[in-house]
């Protein structure tokens, strides 16, 4: 079959070292930025270099000041991930996704370095802009890539694994802040941690040259030729197989029904039901957040502190203890998310972190806070929630978004859906203290409602993917005439081809039984 141009890898070889290579890196740097800053805002050496963000030594109307500031400022992060995800809708299809990953790296290896040796205030503030754009874009791109060179069989196990690493980073921040936690006086204390996350930034860069281009984007763009040598690395196979022109004749077909049309058409519906897709994917990253996952991620320590009375290296420590429940729960998903399907782990899960809230507000209320046994009880609900969001929410909308995009647009609803997650966040991150300051323990008990809402939102408007090709997927749709329909035509779908080929339905995308049936339901 000749030697890969990939680091002379092919097939299974060449997605895991993707993974290793460049999702590692970038999901680990995700989840580390979403944690690191938290627990270094209160490291006398950084109140020194920026004391408008003091609230450790200030107190009264400067305190309520210096407050305000820093919450803003630490949220900017998110607000550059929001126009760092957005500008991926119109430069993902024209760029590429290796370019917009490579650029989108750099950008955010600019922002750490600029943060670590940030003298000024101003130059601090940039750098959180920087940084939040980088990441973003990339958010916003790589889970796009990953769905586009995996095959049905295993798509969901590759970009569940966004997850773990997300797990990893943020546990990875919170142990960092742990150490450094006692070097309070040097300018170290900080810098350092802000500048670590570039070297997974620098990873990636120097892995993706030598990754392969998405071959759906390749087609999409005319390149036929290099898209088929390029699914044929992928899929250990030889470039002029059946297999390789049975899938590129099935995408073309797509794009033929369904036109290759400009990103502003998300936002109309038609034949292919693409602002339906591209609203239930943004709502599946909007449960994401309003889980209310970073409510515990952001302020932790904070919980521990404040509400359950633990002082400050305890609290640290099971901040940190509680963060390796991330990876633990991702890697559930990597090993169930392709056998139980998503819908199984999206409902199981909200129906149980809607308990964890419920629990956590019990044992934190007034009259329960002297009990030894309700902060063991609340500790445990903490540790559940974090494993439990992992499984269902961390990776898997991540690529539910990827999954139900239409290929013309695919890039557009992953920005617009990965913005999503990131307008909320900064929604958290900001009223969230409000809200403990407000109404206390209550304040668990409005994400114990939301969770609960959305266990009937998946089950009456989420089709399940698992096991699909993208194009299937179109024909789910296209066969889809409201809001309701997606799932039961995808029950009557899987139910059709499991008669018609009682074997078993394709284990790859190489183009077997169903690519007429596809082409049949698309046209249909």
């Amino acid at each position: 079959m000749g030697l890969s141009p990939y680091l002379g890898l092919r097939g299974n070889s060449l997605l895991r070292a993707a993974v290793a290579l460049v999702v590692f890196p970038t999901f680990t740097c995700y989840g580390y930025n979403m944690s690191v800053a938290g627990g270094l805002l209160t490291l006398p050496a950084f109140n020194e270099q920026f004391p408008r963000m003091d609230t450790i030594n200030t107190t009264g109307a400067l305190n309520k000041e210096n407050s305000t500031i820093q919450g803003t400022v630490i949220a900017l992060y998110t607000v550059g991930g929001i126009f760092g995800a957005l500008s991926c809708a119109h430069l993902g299809d024209k760029l590429g996704r290796k370019k917009i990953m490579f650029a989108t790296n750099l950008i955010c290896m600019i922002g750490c370095i600029l943060m670590a040796t940030s003298f000024q205030f101003v130059q601090f503030i940039i750098a959180r802009l920087v940084l939040g754009v980088g990441i973003g874009g990339y958010t916003a791109t790589v889970p796009v890539w990953q769905s586009e060179i995996s095959p049905p069989s295993k798509r969901g196990s590759n970009v569940v694994t966004d997850g773990v690493f997300v797990g990893a980073g943020v546990t990875l921040g919170l142990w960092i802040d742990l150490g450094f936690y006692f070097v309070k006086d040097n300018s170290a204390s900080w810098r350092v941690p802000f500048a670590l996350p570039s070297l997974f930034c620098i990873m990636a860069m120097a892995a993706i040259p030598f990754m392969p281009e998405s071959p759906r984007w390749l087609i999409m763009t005319g390149q036929v030729d290099k898209a088929r040598h390029v699914m044929a690395a992928l899929q250990d196979l030889e470039p002029d197989c059946a297999e390789i022109s049975d899938i590129i004749n099935e995408v073309q077909t797509t794009l033929a029904v369904c036109g290759n049309t400009n990103w502003t058409a998300m936002f109309t519906n038609g034949e292919q039901r693409l602002f339906h897709r591209a609203y239930l994917a943004a709502t599946g990253q909007f449960f994401q957040q309003m889980c209310g996952v970073n409510l515990i991620t952001y302020y932790a320590t904070s919980i521990f502190q404040q509400y359950l009375g633990m002082d400050d290296v305890k609290s640290r420590i099971l901040a940190a203890a509680m963060g390796l429940m991330q990876p633990f729960g991702g890697l559930f998903a990597f090993f169930t998310i392709d056998r139980l399907g998503r819908r199984p782990l999206m409902l199981w899960s909200a129906a149980a972190m809607s308990v964890c809230m419920a629990v956590l507000a019990g044992t934190t209320s007034p009259s329960a806070q002297n009990s030894t046994g309700a902060l063991v009880v609340a500790v445990i609900a903490l540790f559940c929630f974090q494993f439990i969001f992992t499984v269902g929410y961390s990776g898997l909308t991540f690529l539910y978004a990827a999954e139900l995009a239409p290929l013309q647009v695919r890039a557009a609803v992953s920005a617009v859906s990965t913005a999503t997650v990131w307008v909320f966040n900064f929604l958290l991150a900001e009223v969230t203290p409000i809200g403990f300051a407000t109404i206390g323990n209550q304040y668990y008990i409005v994400f114990a409602v939301i969770n609960a809402i959305i266990v009937p939102s998946v089950y009456f408007f989420f089709p399940e993917t698992k096991g699909r090709s993208l194009e299937e997927i179109d024909a789910i749709f296209a066969q889809s005439k409201n809001i309701f329909d997606p799932p039961r035509v995808a029950r009557r779908m899987q139910n059709t081809i499991r008669a018609d080929h009682p074997v078993g339905l394709r284990d790859s995308e190489s183009g077997g039984e169903t690519s007429d049936y596809v082409k049949e339901e698309v046209k249909s």
